[in-house]
């Protein structure tokens, strides 16, 4: 059982934290530490009970998981553990309450209600601390170094970005989580990718991740906890981390995790769930031991070279469909496998491009800037650096979408609204927006959006929509020209 410490909800409250007891002398990843510390049984199927620190609620995914509590007469074993927040269907528009999305009503009220009876914090969207689940919870200190964290929504893995492993679940195990605070999982395998080299001018964590999903596919990771490591990652701030972790998922990983580092116990300090005090200096001792002996073995291995790349533009319908923003939309052609060759020929289909075509120059009728992956003040910072003092592109729609209730303050008070509304942006509260239709941020059919989200596929963003994926500036950019550019010759010296 983690440690007790002192916890916003109060003091003696079980979690993480505290000093992670070593369980082998023998050489260990981050991923062996973490999981190996959180360990409660080996099952007879041969899963791995192990203990979660904290869990976040969202409203698509807790109704039913709260029903059958309900049903069968259980209680939340944990609710201290425990937080929600309304994201995924509620509406953006400003000035939005529960009702201005009729579609999303009912799941808000779940949502709302479920945690009273709960006896849970909801964060519901008159509260300051509401956003998106993956966005609040390293922001709040809910995500700690060396926790884990579950969530019913699949970007749980941002939380690696912390060196935390977080972890997905469906509605089942949301169940399973609330009743016992456990979870019975296969343990993952380990894999490491190791960015090589420095890259440079314009190249972000997006930029990265969509590298790495170029180059090893979206089955690369499957079935793995993938550490991130290399000069590139360690020069990462935090929320970059999280970016980079936050599209294992798309990788075909079950998580992925950066160790954590003195940048990380900065970051953490003085969040509203996080240790204090002396508490805190245990804690980062603790946490410092979180780093892959030199000698740990990883059932996968792998470089990925970043010197020199352009910045990372997706052509197809999945995030392994990238390439350079100075590269051509690829010929069916050219693969040699016949699965491969036929899914390229679909996807080109779907986006209604020609092989050869530069990917510089594609039209753009939509430029979202928002999502778990890259709407925290950085990314804002990062696209308002390109817009200033610009005009958004006739007929193009742009929106911005801050993270959290606290990114859109915090951005508010340095003014980048008035930027991103000077330049023709919609500026709007916190939610998940465009990046899944499940909300009324939708992307017409037939119409072409370069987005920072995570997913590029068929439907995402709409019916019949058609997606670009790219990072925060890349979307700025576009959005400036009404096409997909090249974001290097945009940058200020």
């Amino acid at each position: 059982m983690p440690a007790t410490m002192r916890d916003g909800g109060g003091a003696g409250v079980p979690r993480a934290g505290g000093p992670l007891p070593p369980v082998s002398a023998q050489p260990a990843t981050v991923f062996d530490k973490i999981w190996n510390a959180h360990l409660i049984a080996r099952l007879d199927d041969g899963r791995d009970l192990i203990f979660v620190d904290r869990h976040v609620l969202q409203e698509t995914t807790s109704a039913v998981a709260f029903a059958n509590l309900q049903r069968e007469g259980r209680a939340v074993r944990h609710p201290e553990l425990t937080i929600a927040t309304q994201d995924h269907i509620v509406s953006t528009a400003p000035g939005r309450n529960e009702d201005s999305y009729p579609g999303g009503r009912e799941l808000l009220t779940l949502m709302r209600a479920n945690a009273l009876r709960g006896h849970i914090r909801h964060f519901g969207i008159e509260d300051p601390r509401q956003g998106i689940v993956h966005v609040i919870a390293p922001e709040l200190g809910f995500a700690l170094p060396g926790s884990i964290l579950a969530c019913g929504d699949s970007h749980t893995s941002t939380a690696g970005g912390l060196g935390a492993l977080g972890i997905g679940v469906g509605t089942s195990e949301v169940e399973h989580v609330l009743a016992t605070q456990t979870l019975a999982l296969a343990r993952p395998g380990t894999m490491r990718v190791r960015f090589q080299g420095r890259p440079g001018a314009g190249i972000t964590a997006k930029d990265l991740i969509l590298l790495a999903m170029g180059a090893l596919g979206v089955a690369g990771g499957r079935g793995c906890a993938v550490e991130y490591t290399g000069e590139a990652v360690r020069a990462l701030s935090v929320e970059g981390r999280l970016t980079l972790c936050n599209m294992s998922i798309e990788l075909g990983a079950r998580m992925g995790l950066v160790a954590p580092d003195d940048a990380t116990f900065d970051y953490v300090r003085g969040r509203e769930f996080a240790p204090v005090g002396a508490d805190y200096e245990r804690a980062v001792r603790a946490w410092r031991t979180l780093r892959s002996d030199d000698d740990a073995s990883f059932d996968r291995d792998v470089v990925v070279d970043c010197e020199g790349v352009a910045p990372q533009v997706t052509w197809g319908t999945t995030p392994a469909h990238v390439g350079g923003v100075d590269g051509k939309v690829p010929d069916p052609a050219f693969f040699a496998d016949a699965r491969q060759r036929d899914g390229v020929a679909a996807a080109l289909a779907y986006m209604g491009l020609t092989p050869g075509t530069p990917l510089e120059g594609i039209p753009v009728d939509v430029a979202f800037i928002g999502s778990c992956t890259n709407s925290r003040l950085s990314d804002l910072q990062a696209a308002a650096a390109i817009v200033q003092g610009r005009r958004v592109a006739p007929g193009v729609r742009a929106l911005v979408v801050p993270g959290s209730m606290a990114v859109k303050r915090e951005a508010e008070a340095m003014g980048l609204h008035r930027i991103f509304r000077a330049a023709g942006f919609e500026w709007r509260e916190a939610g998940c927006s465009m990046c899944v239709s499940i909300n009324d941020d939708m992307v017409p059919a037939g119409a072409r959006c370069i987005a920072t989200s995570n997913r590029n596929f068929e439907n995402r963003q709409g019916p019949g929509s058609r997606t670009h994926l790219a990072s925060p500036a890349m979307v700025a950019a576009a959005a400036l020209r009404g096409h997909i550019t090249d974001v290097r010759r945009e940058m200020r010296s």
